[in-house]
């Protein structure tokens, strides 16, 4: 075996890791595919002999390339909407692609990624490196150019945000299906009472349609009840799915997906629901694995 070929081995021995890294980072998987590509050619190209640790060498890189990445996106203004949902990671209800297990360890919702939307390319850098994946400080300050204390300090902020704005969900899975489904029969029967009464009276919703649907920012339960029975009016058909993990809908029209909607279960209600309807990601997700 040469040298190349004992270099691509091993990198397919940390690519799940590179992956999930770069998934919290950016919250687009395509996006994240792209930074794990653009560190395999890094790595083929470098003189890794005196690289004691691979993993966290390519850690490095990948963080290093999201940040760019993050930076860039911030500098083009690349969304333009109020209201932007990461991608989701759609599952059937009877078991997780094990190529997404390592992307949602820990319990990476969508909810949780909307927070993380919010924090600066630093502050997302360092929150997600120390406390989703136990980087040092003092490697992080090298991929930053700070200070420990300075990184620490950025970690602690996004920390502070994650914690005031990213509910934490039911974990009961059985408990969470029960809540979206009375939603769901709610919703088709024009309930509005029964609507509120699943609903977390401080629900935020928030539905991406990208430039081609129609976002919106949603609070309140009566407001999201009124949303819900709105679009209950519209031919759709839903389906039970794992979405990030939790449970899920992924609606379809006229026989083609139409949306994919992520809830949040917290304390018995829906706290949370984050719906993608961008015509162009939506047909970008693989939701062949649903079955008809």
């Amino acid at each position: 075996m040469d040298q190349q070929e004992w270099l691509a081995e091993r990198f397919e021995e940390h690519r799940p890791h590179l992956r999930a890294v770069a998934y919290r980072m950016l919250g687009s998987v395509s996006e994240a595919d792209d930074a794990v590509q653009d560190a395999w050619i890094r790595l083929s190209r470098s003189d890794t002999s005196e690289v004691q640790n691979l993993g966290a060498w390519l850690t490095t890189v990948v963080a290093r390339v999201a940040l760019n990445m993050l930076r860039s996106r911030k500098a083009r203004r690349e969304q333009p909407f109020d209201v932007h949902v990461p991608d989701p990671i759609v599952d059937p209800v009877d078991g997780t692609n094990p190529e997404h297990e390592a992307l949602l360890a820990d319990s990476v919702g969508l909810a949780l990624l909307v927070v993380l939307e919010t924090l600066s390319p630093p502050e997302r850098l360092a929150f997600v490196l120390h406390d989703m994946f136990a980087v040092p400080f003092d490697e992080i300050a090298t991929i930053l150019d700070r200070s420990p204390d300075a990184v620490r300090q950025l970690a602690s902020r996004g920390r502070r945000r994650v914690r005031g704005s990213a509910p934490t969900p039911d974990a009961d899975l059985s408990a969470q299906w029960a809540v979206v489904d009375a939603f769901m029969a709610a919703a088709r029967n024009g309930d509005f009472d029964a609507l509120v009464g699943v609903l977390d009276p401080d629900i935020v919703l928030r539905a991406d349609g990208g430039l081609e649907g129609i976002s919106s920012h949603v609070e309140g339960a009566e407001n999201v009840a009124r949303q819900a029975i709105m679009f209950s009016r519209i031919e759709l058909t839903s389906r039970r799915a794992l979405v990030n993990g939790a449970a899920g809908v992924v609606t379809m029209r006229d026989g083609e997906p139409f949306s994919v909607v992520a809830v949040t279960v917290r304390g018995g209600r829906i706290a949370e629901m984050d719906i993608l309807s961008d015509p162009e990601r939506i047909r970008q997700l693989d939701l062949a694995v649903l079955g008809e």
